[in-house]
């Protein structure tokens, strides 16, 4: 599985971007993404060292699954995702895309 496949998309929230820095402002070097479903946590640790050229310290994982939704009389889920919590090292550099964005 490539790297590309592995990472999805990262995780552009409020509660992401509060665990980006702590509450001095200083930076943590902790990232979100939404990753494969089916990547183990030492896939997405490669993965990341490879797109983003940095250290990974630790990754941890959620699983979540799909809600129930209703339209009418339809019903369906929506899709199951999982998100990879990603800790980089003290001596890594941080990502340059999330430090543009705050």
């Amino acid at each position: 599985m490539l790297a590309e496949d592995i990472i999805l998309k990262p995780v552009l929230t409020e509660k992401a971007y509060s665990g980006m820095t702590d509450k001095h402002g200083t930076p943590t070097k902790k990232y979100v993404f939404i990753v494969a479903k089916d990547a183990n946590k030492t896939q997405i640790k490669e993965a990341v060292e490879k797109l983003f050229d940095v250290k990974v310290e630790s990754v941890n994982t959620v699983s979540r699954k799909g809600k129930l939704k209703r339209m009418g009389r339809n019903e369906g889920y929506t899709p199951a995702t999982k998100k990879a919590f990603v800790q980089l090292k003290e001596d890594s550099k941080a990502i340059e895309f999330f430090a543009s964005l705050s």
